[in-house]
């Protein structure tokens, strides 16, 4: 099975050469280009019809302009932002732009080749540092309490996965009961044993981990506000 190609787009030699080390030590995935410019990463994309490409379309050279082409020329390829933290409206424009994917050029390692695997396979990846500052700046929060986000990993069974899944999308617990064949006394377990594993207090922080986590798309619980 051939390697997945990526295409690192970042005007930063420091920044090209930390995501270079880091994709080297991974199995399965191959630096194809590197891009300096817009121009420049739309022409190698071009060439080179990447699995992935990682932009910093905050560095110089790029913008979110960057985001919006690649994605009306080249629809199937993935997105993944590495930038320096922004305001939650630079992020959402780049949300609503086209990134798949989206964490903080100081995250680590790790983290980093989280964010890459995930991409590659289709499921965006957010680190929790990003989808609190969208919160505090571009969603009503006022009557949610704030949740502490980590990108640690949770351990769900199958059954609170799916429970996950329904609360996320907006079923009632009653509803959630009669799709899973499930007593309402059962789904209510499940919820407060959801909620416990994931340090949350309410639904609210459910639905961020679920957009985080990538069960649900940010698209329906991001940008149903004012600010649309």
């Amino acid at each position: 099975m051939s390697n997945k190609s990526i295409i690192i787009a970042d005007s930063s030699t420091v920044g090209r050469l930390g995501l270079n080390a880091i994709i080297s030590r991974m199995d399965g995935f191959d630096v194809v280009g590197e891009a300096e410019d817009s121009d420049e990463a739309l022409a190698l994309i071009e060439e080179k019809s990447p699995t992935l490409v990682i932009v910093d379309f905050l560095s110089d050279g790029f913008g979110v302009d960057t985001v919006v082409a690649i994605r009306r020329s080249f629809p199937k390829v993935l997105l993944l932002a590495i930038t320096p933290l922004q305001s939650g409206s630079t992020l959402i424009s780049a949300l609503r732009a086209g990134i798949d994917s989206y964490i903080k050029k100081s995250c680590d390692m790790l983290e980093v080749m989280d964010a890459i695997i995930s991409t590659s396979e289709g499921t965006s990846f957010y680190c929790g540092k990003i989808l609190t500052k969208i919160r505090e700046e571009s969603i009503d929060i006022s009557d949610l309490e704030v949740v502490d986000l980590s990108c640690d990993a949770v351990g769900l069974s199958k059954r609170e996965k799916e429970v996950l899944s329904l609360i996320s999308e907006g079923y009632t617990n009653t509803k959630i009961a009669d799709i899973l064949f499930l007593s309402s006394h059962t789904v209510t377990t499940h919820r407060k044993n959801i909620m416990f594993k994931l340090g949350v207090k309410n639904t609210a922080g459910i639905v961020m981990y679920a957009v985080k986590s990538g069960i649900v798309s940010p698209n329906k619980f991001l940008f149903h506000t004012d600010n649309q």
